[in-house]
């Protein structure tokens, strides 16, 4: 694959922007961080309607498709917030009622109203949209859920220790996934346009192994390099970075076998050279999951 100048300054151009924008949301405060992936969580969900309609060619409903936003929202919000320990009650009429319990019976309720009530859409395209609540709703809620570790074993430094576990917010985790995910689709792109011969997979022919191996291997010499100078646990930042960018290749190409079903180039438009909201969090999709079951089977 030969190497595109323009391409790749269009590309730059546009993920110099959505760095910003993502570093902003991550960075500045934990409402802006929930602000953010409630936003990613529903471009994400309307460009699955979407691939959801070509991949099975009946046209899906505007109830629906809003119906399934706020439903995924709802799975968004319970699994982030599901490490609480403590519940919020509401109690009309005399009555104690739990809030987190209800919110989650809300949702069995409406799913299996649609799964079985509605008679309009073929049953196989009901279960593929139903499989986007765990595909987009589930990883993203973890990764709210991972913006409350705030453990001092993260960090070796003690003066990091103080300044970063101060509150119940943290951005460590979730940062080091998003940067890990940066670092190696670029480092992909240019080994793979420089050396790559060897075609990764028929879903995505123009990945290929050799700027996959590169991109992972560099990616995480990368998280050595930063944990080492700010002081964070190195094999920790190796660990995390190697699950999301080999997690993150398969996120890709399960998205683009998505693309390929439905019969288009992109998920969307949202930016030049990107594609849609798919295309741009396709591997954070399966990261999220897979460095969340690392940190809860081997650090918690």
């Amino acid at each position: 694959m030969a190497f595109n100048w323009k391409t790749f300054q269009i590309r730059t151009l546009t993920a110099i922007v959505f760095a910003a924008v993502m570093l902003t949301g991550l960075l500045w405060n934990y409402w802006s961080f929930l602000i953010l992936f409630s936003i990613i969580q529903f471009g994400c969900w309307w460009e699955y309607l979407k691939l959801s309609e070509k991949i099975y060619k009946t046209l899906i409903d505007t109830t629906i498709k809003y119906f399934f936003c706020i439903c995924g929202f709802l799975v968004f919000l319970a699994v982030g917030y599901s490490h609480y320990s403590y519940d919020f009650w509401w109690a009309p009429f005399g009555y104690k009622l739990s809030l987190k319990w209800g919110l989650i019976l809300l949702i069995f309720i409406c799913l299996f109203a649609f799964l079985f009530q509605n008679k309009q859409l073929p049953d196989k395209l009901k279960w593929f949209v139903a499989v986007g609540l765990v595909y987009i709703s589930l990883s993203l809620g973890l990764m709210i859920n991972l913006s409350f570790w705030n453990k001092e074993s993260f960090y070796v430094s003690e003066v990091l220790v103080q300044i970063k576990t101060t509150g119940i917010y943290s951005a460590f985790i979730p940062c080091s996934i998003v940067f890990s995910i940066w670092i190696n689709d670029t480092m992909a792109y240019i080994v793979g346009s420089l050396i790559g011969k060897t075609s990764l997979s028929k879903i995505s022919p123009k990945k290929t192994w050799e700027g996959t191996i590169g991109g992972i291997i560099l990616a995480v010499l990368v998280a050595g390099i930063i944990a080492w100078q700010l002081g964070f646990d190195i094999k920790m930042m190796i660990i995390i970075s190697a699950i999301a960018s080999i997690s993150g290749t398969f996120g890709d190409l399960l998205e683009s076998k998505l693309k390929r079903m439905a019969g288009v180039k992109d998920s969307g438009s949202l930016m030049p050279g990107h594609g849609g909201f798919l295309d741009r969090f396709d591997s954070l999709l399966l990261a999220i999951p897979a460095v969340w079951l690392y940190i809860f089977l081997f650090i918690k």
